[in-house]
């Protein structure tokens, strides 16, 4: 079986890459490190003499090291676990380390991209050869320079020490080192012997963001800048026809008012858009003003003139295509094993259910928002952005500019969730900046963000299970979504291979409404309608509900199909881990358990919700999780990014709900969009399996098990199945709240 797929990637490869463009890698990172013993890190290191060591790591004769990383940091920790991987391997001290943000560099940089919860997994060898390697020159360096044989020396805490008792820093040899060939025999170390993988480390921004540092886009300040808002039609569907900025302009602050799209429309003519954007060929009215107050009140002072394009769709409209769908219309067949027509025919049993979720729009704390400087000979954009590399491409052939001209600095981001994935916001900065000769930044209301932005698809998915002598012998799921045919139910996740006869097909409608990737795309939505459709099987079954999961594993622990990507044993250790530290089955009294499991972004989660029901109301007082994410890097870190999604994930399965009339979002802040709240976070208690794998993915696979979890808990605790998100809701109609 395949457990994921690999770049491919050596060290004898590595090594000539880092030859040929100046050390480049897979993946980056930057720190700052002092590298002589008990050295304190300087409050200025600006003026410091640094030597370029190769395109990560630059080392001063003073000792400190700076290596820079290019992947965006969006809250999941790249910025604190990818140096601690370079630390490791280059053997300096984590106290002495400070870290910052790179820039786009396509030259020495692969993989610029914050998605799919794989940078660490990418860049687990890379960046620990990177830093292997630096030390590995350093003490060539120093053995040339006391004429002895490098395999005596030691290098420790950024000090390399002889057999005499001698030592040099780090900064005594980097002149020397940078010169020497690159070695190409590097040994990393064992497992056994780390000493900063592993530790529980703070996360390097801590102080500046709860002191309000300068750290994200809505922080970026540059001389001369203008604000820009930009007015979106109020409906899917439809397009601009003409507007009045009389009043607009009479707003104290407010420069002027342009319409931007003309370089759109010649971009989507010229055939040159292949990247995953979001595109409007449709004109759009433009605020400038000096400050962003300013543009939010120019913006409400335009009247605008709208014209339909098409129809505009309606919530109800959306269920009737996805029902269309179920039923049988426009389906692709993704996987196919046995005779899954025989199954059914011949079983003693057939279980069906459909699962509904509505769309859900991203919500991330920080509106979209991006930095563009736009002169005749360079192009400078500043922001957070998810695909800092496809952004400035699109940047390039919109504007018609040579890449190399385009220097993009990213920020840290407010959230991301996917959203930051398309840079519209990216290519609608440098089209204003363009436009009005000035830089500007161009700033999103929270409006802005929850009427005019992509959303999760609303989903449908039928399933259908064949039960014959106590067992389940056959499986077909349907899949039907809005707007997203690049979001297809995983056929070669759990179960397949578990069940003889099993079938997946997808079908999507097409919209106006812009969907695409939301927090753990493909399974935010799947885990929950397949965990709680394998709770009703179950039941049916006379079977524990963990016991059916763990007895269908066995039919695929030793599989040789190599189609599948989840391990059986790895995902049946996750679920006894979790069932033994929940206490499965044997909680007190008046408390009620739901389990859930779930493969996703290559790790393996197994969760379980406890419930109380207090005045009629079901609770969640506590989830346990067990997580197989090989090895971790930074459990603190990991620790957080399990608990935020399972809080994501249980959040948006209780109360999130979104739905259009007429093409129009129906909710466009908080005020009547549901989150969950504080009082409403159950404790979540995460338990790591030891191992020693690479590591997988983490910021994603902690949501998909959670809503499953709490649904089932519910049915244990109210009798009431839930096919329909977002739970409360669906509570509410059958009375249970009542």
């Amino acid at each position: 079986m395949k457990l994921y797929k690999k770049d491919n990637f050596s060290r004898r490869n590595f090594l000539k890459t880092s030859v040929l463009a100046g050390g480049g890698m897979l993946i980056g990172f930057n720190l700052l490190t002092a590298c002589k013993l008990n050295a304190k890190m300087p409050v200025d290191i600006a003026n410091l003499n640094f030597n370029d060591f190769n395109a990560f790591i630059k080392i001063s004769q003073e000792g400190y090291v700076t290596i820079f990383s290019p992947n965006p940091e969006i809250g999941q920790g790249v910025k604190t676990s990818m140096p601690m991987l370079i630390a490791e391997e280059l053997d300096v001290e984590w106290e002495n380390v400070s870290v910052a943000q790179g820039v786009l560099d396509t030259n020495n940089y692969t993989r610029q991209v914050a998605g799919g919860s794989q940078s660490i997994r990418f860049g687990w060898d890379a960046l620990r050869q990177t830093g292997a390697t630096a030390k590995q020159m350093l003490v060539n360096a120093a053995a040339v320079k006391w004429n002895v044989d490098a395999a005596t020396l030691k290098a420790s805490k950024g000090i390399i020490t002889n057999q005499n008792g001698e030592t040099l820093g780090y900064g005594d040899v980097v002149t020397a080192a940078a010169l020497l060939e690159v070695p190409e025999n590097i040994k990393l170390k064992e497992v056994k012997d780390f000493t900063i993988i592993g530790q529980e480390i703070v996360n390097v921004d801590i102080d500046k963001i709860i002191t309000g540092k300068p750290l994200f886009g809505l922080d970026y300040k540059a001389e001369g800048m203008v604000i820009a808002t930009v007015l979106r039609p109020p409906s899917f569907g439809q397009k601009l026809i003409s507007f009045d900025a009389s009043e607009a302009k009479k707003v104290k602050g407010v420069i002027d008012v342009i319409t931007i799209g003309g370089k759109v429309r010649k971009y989507m003519e010229s055939g040159k858009n292949n990247w995953t954007v979001k595109l409007s060929k449709s004109d759009k009215v433009v605020v400038i003003a000096k400050n962003t107050w300013a543009a939010i009140k120019g913006k409400k002072a335009l009247a605008a003139v709208w014209e339909n394009e098409g129809k505009l769709e309606s919530t109800e409209d959306h269920e009737k295509a996805l029902m269309d769908i179920l039923e049988g219309k426009n389906l692709n067949t993704n996987r196919e094993d046995g005779a899954v027509e025989n199954a059914f025919l011949t079983a003693d049993k057939v279980i069906e259910k459909t699962y509904h979720s509505p769309f859900l729009p991203h919500n991330c704390m920080e509106p979209m928002n991006f930095y563009a400087n736009v002169t005749a000979d360079k192009i400078h954009l500043v922001g957070p952005v998810q695909t800092p590399e496809y952004a400035a491409k699109v940047v390039a052939d919109l504007l018609e500019f040579d890449l190399d001209k385009i220097h993009l600095e990213m920020t840290r981001m407010g959230g991301g969730f996917g959203r930051r994935l398309y840079g519209d916001f990216v290519y609608e900065s440098a089209e204003i900046s363009n436009f009005i000769k000035k830089p500007v930044k161009l700033v999103s209301t929270r409006e802005d963000d929850m009427t005019a932005g992509i959303y999760k698809p609303a989903v449908k998915y039928s399933i259908k299970a064949a039960l014959k002598d106590g067992k389940v012998t056959g499986y077909h799921l349907i899949e039907a979504a809005i707007g997203s045919n690049m979001f297809g139910a995983i056929p070669n996740f759990f179960p397949a291979g578990c069940i003889p006869n099993y079938k997946v097909q997808t079908g999507n409608y097409s919209s106006n409404i812009t969907t695409g990737a939301w927090r753990a795309p493909y399974t935010n939505f799947l885990a929950f309608a397949e965990q709680s459709f394998f709770d009703e099987l179950a039941t049916e079954l006379n079977i524990d509900a963990i016991q059916l999961r763990l007895d269908l594993l066995q039919n695929v622990k030793n599989t040789t199909d190599e189609r599948i990507e989840y391990s059986g044993q790895r995902m049946e250790d996750t679920i006894k881990l979790v069932r033994e530290k929940a206490n499965w089955g044997n909680t007190k009294e008046g408390v009620f358990q739901g389990f859930s499991a779930y493969y996703s972004h290559n790790t393996h989660v197994a969760e379980i919700a406890d419930i109380e029901i207090k005045e009629g109301f079901p609770i969640i007082k506590k989830v346990t999780v067990a997580v197989d994410c090989g090895i971790v890097v930074n459990p603190t870190g990991a620790r957080n990014q399990v608990e935020g999604g399972v809080l994501d994930g249980i959040g948006h399965a209780m109360y999130g709900d979104f739905s259009f009339k007429d093409g129009k979002p129906l909710d466009s802040n908080f005020d009547g969009y549901r989150l969950i709240r504080m009082n409403e976070t159950p404790k979540v208690e995460v338990h790591f399996v030891q191992n020693n794998n690479s590591p997988t993915g983490l910021g994603e696979p902690g949501l998909p098990p959670a809503g499953g979890a709490v649904a089932n808990a519910i049915n244990a605790a109210f009798g009431k199945r839930i096919y329909r998100q977002p739970f409360i809701k669906e509570l509410n109609k059958s009375s249970i709240l009542s």
